[in-house]
């Protein structure tokens, strides 16, 4: 039955009836209807005291209504005759009803009790339970210990109607509805659903033998060696067999997984399967009986209990149909009651044997310790040893055999070791025959005196001693008690003993605190004498969380190091990776990231054939493969290791690609460990086959240098970043390989007075893998080598020193040339090459950058000013070396003469673009990538003001410009102090040009500075700008700054928008309704149409909708109109959005402003502008450049 069933035999009732009871039993008592007193609230079935009628009723042990008995009403007409005031509850009635199974009388009960509005929950319960009606057969079951439910074991059906889903008002409306039409319609439903279920179950069984075409099938039987292949049925039949098998042997975690692997299949319930035949035997009595001829069922039925073991039948359930198709069901159970009775008989006489052999043991050990001590005088032990010979022989003849083979635990707990234990035998022989793994302890054991104990002056027979003690209750029959009995008396056997036990105390073991049994794990499995076991304990080991947080991994880990450092690299390889291999694909990240974890721990402790084959592709695998980030990581950390260890050459260029693999991981955990961890392990391996510098290095500036040839159309810059980030991490071990191959390393000391390496001599590693003293192998020593290594190049040069001119003649030139095809523009290429400089400056020192690198940008750049006019020479100044140079190398150290050289070189190249016409992009490069940080701000703006004092106007106006790139990284007092003043005095510069070039500048203060004081300076110089009247015809100044409004409107302070920026606005589109130069108009009338857009964005008031933005539209609108009818329809329709705002706000509540943007969001005003937008691209050729802004 189903858990939720009710189960009416019950005499307790649920707790949710023991709360209604006591109302219930009011009711009862009080009920005119019957008036019968109700039970006590503990136990309905408890009559009265005087009540012995009712006793009688409920002594009925009937399971099934053909049972003869006492019927209810007798009992009912017996209760009431007992006393006139006792009468029966009708709980006690409707228990009685549902115990004798009078199923369609509790029915009708439960109708009344529902019609007369007293509803009784037993009854409720019983019949809304669709378990109650779900049974294959009417035979009630054989006793009432095996009773599940009213009528025999029930299977599931769920077409089977309840009480609930049945509709009662569809009979009659009337209170005298007919209880047989209703019981005929139940009765009705129960038999199509049954006929429904054996239909489909043959249905299934038909279909399932037809699922291999009939000529397949005779091939089969044809040719034999050919197997047929498993029908979908038998699979299912056979995984619900292995199943119970590994259930019944302990395999809790394998049945587990098998469980998982079919989830498909419930395993609990044999018709699952779908089979139309009763449930086979176990896997044990197939493979017992599946070489014997099996005879007829009916042989067996009639077997004498007194037969030998070997002439037992043999599987009578396994026995083919087709034999004997008139075995009925009947006959089939009663063999299995037959065989199961013989069964017991057997397991009766095997213990019985058991104690036999226990008893033969207690004698012999009775009798060693009668020769071993002197006998009591009273003890007649000729008898003993006269009776005992026999039996002592039987039992220790095959022992010394057993003896010769490593001890094995075969599941059979009885102890029947202690015989021939060596330990125990006085016989010198035996110990000299038996091979032991420690002598020198079992020498100790043996030297310990035996145990004596004081025997009684008393003539008991052993036999009654024996019988005696039986008394003493004491479990040695179970597997626990069994090795409860017995004391490990030598290393060997506490193995033994642990090896058996552990396994079952494991699955017992909270999940939380099974790292508590990793010791005891790790210690068993190395000592153990069988592999079997070891092989099962590290499964357990490994399978004993289900997913190990950190802490546990690195538990798990510590363990598997101590296991590889005691039992060495063979057995590593043969136990503890299969481990690994088996959880490679495991469907929890946490236990494939313990085997990458695993994969790096254990590579000292392998064999170096299986460090560069076996774990090599399990780990490649993983990092291909796995999607989990964490174990990517995990795996880049392990294969870091193995490249620690790697020592066969042919490997490196599966390295190089996993290196290329790691590096193009999405994670970017993944990349800082690749970079942290692998790539200096890697590059310590190429340093030992001499290939850094001559192949790793060159390897990685082909690829970037591929990169920039194929990237004409789009640079990949996330690969570009790839290769840069590798080469970077490859800086420390190439200068570590420079100090150790110049020509003072024999010259190094350690001892003497060796000063400290000073802090910011070298920049911050990304691990300590990086670190160059970690590299060299101390700092003591990487200071003496540093010392050599700045005095050789100050004073004696490079010569003979190959590895340092490959970096002067080799490393640098392809650098500087990659440097100088990289676009300028982009700021993120910039910025990567500029730390690359940095670093590789860093690392090498100062002498060897002054002297080394310096002077190659220098020779490229050529800033002589008899070049200014040049065509050639200059064309470098445009390119990204200008930022690189200035931002990577010039900036690596930070003295007096440093900043010199810098302001110096910025200055130059301002100049020498300027007086040349030539781009400014590279000076803008180099102004963003120093203005990013706030030490070279002051510097920057000293040489913004050599600018501005310059006596050329194209210098001049190339600071001015400047400005607008440092205005908002600098804070607001350097704002104050040095770019107003210095913008106010371009502002009045005698040449209109600089003049100009100013207004971004003053833009960009307006859009980021809070100060009133210089808004307002600013302000007014915007103002001088537009109303003084020598600008009114200025058409440069006017589009430059309706360009400045449009670009910070949006994010300038709403007081200067609203008071400034609209009302110039909307004169400017006035005066330009009135311009007669038509290039002129249609340049402003499109500059304004993008201001108009982007600040349409921002909330405007009521009021200055009115006056300034909607005439503006429209003074727009007008010049649209015949310059650009599709900019017109666009404006109509702002313009009509914006007016629909200012009626309805005029209508509705006053408010302070109104978002234009959030009236444009409409679907039709959307769909407008964009389709709008649309036509603008396929217009004609004078509307292909309308938004193309004037140089």
């Amino acid at each position: 039955m189903a858990a939720g069933n009710v189960n009416p035999f019950n005499l307790s009732d649920s707790e949710e009836e023991a709360e209604q009871r006591p109302n219930e039993t009011v009711d009862t008592e009080r009920s005119p209807s019957d008036g019968a007193p109700g039970p006590p609230p503990g136990n309905p079935f408890s009559p009265p005291a005087d009540a012995e009628p009712p006793a009688l009723l409920l002594s009925s042990n009937r399971t099934s209504p053909s049972v003869e008995g006492i019927s209810v009403s007798a009992a009912a007409t017996a209760a009431m005759a007992g006393g006139a005031e006792t009468r029966v509850s009708v709980d006690v009635i409707a228990a009685q009803l549902l115990r004798d199974q009078y199923i369609i009388t509790a029915l009708e009960f439960h109708t009344e009790l529902l019609e007369a509005g007293r509803e009784l929950p037993r009854l409720r319960d019983y019949f809304s339970n669709p378990g109650n009606f779900e049974r294959q057969s009417g035979t009630p079951p054989a006793s009432k210990d095996q009773v599940l439910g009213p009528g025999g074991p029930l299977n599931r059906a769920g077409s089977i109607s309840t009480l609930d889903s049945l509709d009662f008002a569809r009979y009659s409306d009337d209170g005298n509805r007919e209880s047989d039409e209703r019981v005929a319609v139940l009765e009705f439903e129960l038999r199509k659903a049954r006929e429904t279920i054996q239909a489909l179950r043959a249905n299934l069984t038909q279909a399932a033998e037809r699922e291999v075409p009939s000529q397949e099938r005779k091939n089969f039987k044809s040719s034999p060696e050919i197997q047929e292949p498993i029908r979908p049925l038998e699979k299912r039949a056979l995984n619900f067999l292995v199943n119970e098998y590994l259930l019944k042997n302990e395999y809790k975690l394998s049945a587990i997984t098998f469980s998982d692997e079919n989830d498909d299949q419930d395993f609990e319930l044999w018709d699952d399967v779908g089979l139309n035949i009763p449930k086979p035997p176990d896997l044990l009595q197939l493979y017992r009986n599946c070489g014997t001829a099996l005879p007829s069922p009916r042989e067996t039925v009639d077997v004498a209990v007194g037969v030998d073991l070997g002439e037992l039948p043999g599987n009578y359930i396994t026995q083919d149909p087709p034999k004997k198709p008139d075995l009925s069901q009947q006959q089939q159970t009663e063999v299995v009651q037959e065989l199961e009775y013989q069964i017991s008989l057997l397991n009766s006489e095997k213990q019985s044997l058991a104690e036999q052999i226990k008893k033969l043991q207690s004698e012999i050990q009775t009798l060693k310790r009668s020769v071993s001590s002197p006998p009591p005088a009273s003890l007649d032990l000729g008898s003993q040893a006269t009776s005992t010979p026999p039996a002592a022989t039987s039992v220790t003849d095959p022992l010394p055999v057993s003896h010769t083979q490593p001890p094995t635990d075969n599941g059979q707990y009885l102890d029947i070791r202690g015989v021939s234990e060596p330990e125990n035998n006085p016989e010198p022989p035996s110990a000299q025959n038996t091979p032991h793994p420690h002598p020198q302890s079992h020498g100790k054991l043996k030297s310990r005196p035996p145990v004596k104990f004081d025997q009684p002056n008393r003539k008991l027979s052993p036999a009654f001693q024996e019988a005696l003690l039986s008394f003493c209750r004491m479990s040695s029959d179970s597997r626990l008690g069994a090795e409860v009995s017995r004391i490990a008396d030598s290393e060997e056997s506490v193995m033994l003993m642990l090896g058996r036990c552990l396994p079952h105390i494991v699955p017992n073991v909270l999940l939380a605190k099974r790292e508590e049994l990793i010791p005891l794990i790790l210690c068993t499995a190395c000592l153990h004498p069988e592999p079997k076991e070891r092989d099962q304990l590290l499964h357990i080991l490994f399978n004993l969380i289900k997913r190990p947080d950190d802490e546990q991994r690195q538990m798990i880990l510590t363990g598997c190091v101590a296991f590889a450092r005691h039992v060495g690299p063979t057995r590593v390889e043969a136990e503890l990776l299969p481990q690994c291999w088996e959880q490679i694909n495991h469907k929890y990240p946490e236990r494939r990231l313990l085997v990458a974890e695993s994969c790096g721990a254990l590579a000292p402790y392998l064999p170096k054939e299986i460090r560069s084959s076996l774990v090599l592709s399990m780990l490649q695998q993983m990092l291909t493969e796995d999607k989990a980030d964490m174990v990517r990581e995990a795996v880049v950390k392990s294969l870091g290791i193995i490249m620690g260890y790697i020592d066969d050459p042919d490997k490196y260029s599966q390295g190089f690609e996993l290196m290329l693999l790691s590096l193009g991981d999405p994670s970017e955990r993944v990349v800082s460990a690749i970079h942290q961890v692998f790539i200096p392990a890697f590059a310590a391996w190429t340093t030992e086959l001499g290939t850094l510098h001559s192949a790793l290095i060159p390897s990685l500036l082909a690829r970037i240098e591929k990169l920039l040839t194929h990237g004409e159309h789009g640079l990949d810059e996330h690969k570009l970043h790839m290769f840069l980030s590798a080469l970077q991490s490859l800086i420390p071990p190439l200068f570590a390989v420079v100090l150790q191959n110049a020509p003072f390393t024999s010259r190094a000391k350690l001892h003497g007075d060796i000063p400290p390496i000073e802090v910011t001599r070298f920049p911050r590693p990304a691990s300590p893998l990086q670190d160059v003293a970690t590299i060299i192998g101390s700092r003591e020593m990487l200071s003496a080598l540093l010392l050599l290594y700045d005095y050789q190049l100050e004073h004696e040069g490079t010569t003979g020193w190959d590895s340092l001119l490959w970096v002067v003649n080799q490393l640098l030139p392809q650098l500087i040339e990659i440097v100088g095809r990289i676009n300028v523009s982009s700021s993120t290429c910039v910025h990567e090459f500029s730390r690359f400089f940095w670093r590789l400056c860093r690392t090498f020192g100062k002498i060897f950058t002054n002297t080394k690198v310096k002077p190659q940008f220098q020779e490229i750049l050529r800033l002589s000013e008899e070049n200014v006019d040049a065509t050639t020479g200059n064309g470098i100044l445009t390119k990204a070396t200008v930022p690189i140079y200035a931002t990577g190398v010039l900036t690596c150290y930070n003295q007096e003469e440093d900043r010199k050289l810098l302001v110096g070189f910025l200055e130059d190249v301002m100049t020498t673009l300027s007086l040349s016409h030539a781009p400014l992009d590279s000076l803008k490069a180099s102004f963003v990538e120093l203005g990013a940080n706030p030490v070279y701000h002051e510097m920057l703006l000293t040489v913004l003001w050599y600018g501005v004092v310059h006596t050329s106007a194209l210098v001049r106006c190339t600071a001015a410009r400047m400005f607008e790139l440092l205005v908002k990284g600098v804070n607001e007092t350097l704002v104050a102090q040095r770019v107003v003043p210095a913008l106010i005095t371009l502002s009045s510069d005698p040449e209109i040009s600089v003049r100009i070039s100013t207004i971004p500048a003053f833009g960009t203060i307006m859009e980021t500075v809070t100060q009133k004081e210089l808004l307002e300076r600013v302000k007014m110089q915007l103002a001088s700008f537009l109303e003084d009247p020598q600008y009114q015809d200025q058409h440069s100044l006017h589009m430059e700054i309706i360009r400045t409004f449009g670009r910070v409107g949006p994010n300038a302070e709403p007081r200067f928008r609203d008071e400034f920026v609209l009302p110039h606005l909307h004169k400017l589109a006035l005066a330009n309704n009135s311009q007669t130069v038509e290039s002129k108009r249609i340049d402003i009338a499109t500059q304004l149409f993008e201001a108009y857009s982007a600040l349409s964005c921002c909330f405007i008031s009521e009021e200055l909708m009115v006056n300034h933005f909607l005439p503006g539209l429209r003074c727009l609108r007008a010049d649209m109109e015949q310059l650009s009818p599709e900019h017109e329809v666009i404006l109509s329709s702002m313009i009509k959005e914006c007016e629909i705002k200012v009626e309805n706000r005029g209508i509705g509540d006053a408010q302070g402003s109104v978002s234009i943007a959030s009236s444009l969001v409409g679907e039709d005003a959307k769909t407008k502008f964009l389709s709008k937008m649309g036509q603008l691209t396929t217009s004609g050729a004078m509307l292909a450049n309308v938004f193309q802004r004037k140089k």
